[in-house]
């Protein structure tokens, strides 16, 4: 366990919110064990990440700083690269991850339909959810059509974190949309809410990915 390794662990997880800190470990789950995960400490993560993933742990970091996302953490202690966008090591647990890239591919005027938009990945459902605060549930009733009773669920399941509970209840509307949950269908949802203009344009964003 190389001494530097661990202080840069440290160090990246101190410069965290708390809020960041809690959606970090929630990211985690499915890959280490959640009686652990869960009430580990920011020293506790360290020890937990060079444990179970010896001379990769900073590479997993910046895969999650990345997601939540510090890229200024990423330049600053000038990390490894890992896979770029959305981290794919999950095991499936957290592995609800659609394409993270469309082809610029131009389609034929009526000969072939335009190249259909990405379906929204958790990186970006993710940046959503900071952007949504305690509202949440009123847009996922009155625009993302779900049920009180499953975001009552998603709420006891998340109950420290508002931006969890948010990116939980996009996730569970991307399951739903399934190759619908796209940048244009999500606006299109969002937009009668009268939100922030920032976030509508947040997401308009994503088209251009």
């Amino acid at each position: 366990m190389a001494q530097g390794e661990r202080e840069t662990l440290l160090a990246l997880q101190r410069a965290l919110t708390d809020e960041q800190f809690d959606t970090l470990k929630y990211l985690l789950e499915g890959r280490l064990p959640l009686g652990e995960l869960r009430p580990a400490s920011r020293p506790d993560l360290c020890r937990l990440l060079l444990q179970y993933f010896p001379g990769q742990a900073l590479g997993i970091a910046a895969d999650l700083l990345r997601q939540i996302p510090r890229h200024d953490l990423l330049r600053l202690y000038q990390l490894p690269g890992g896979t770029t966008g959305e981290a794919n090591w999950d095991n499936g647990t957290k592995g609800d991850v659609g394409p993270t890239r469309c082809d610029a591919a131009t389609a034929p005027p009526v000969a072939a339909p335009a190249t259909r938009p990405c379906r929204l990945t958790d990186q970006q459902l993710l940046q959503v959810a900071q952007k949504l605060g305690r509202g949440w549930q009123e847009v996922g009733i009155g625009c993302l059509g779900l049920g009180r009773t499953r975001l009552e669920q998603i709420a006891e399941d998340e109950p420290h974190s508002v931006v969890l509970r948010s990116f939980e209840m996009l996730r569970e509307w991307r399951r739903r949309e399934g190759d619908e949950a796209t940048a244009p269908r999500l606006c299109a949802c969002l937009a009668p809410m009268g939100l922030d203009p920032d976030l509508l344009d947040l997401i308009q964003s994503f088209r251009e990915d």
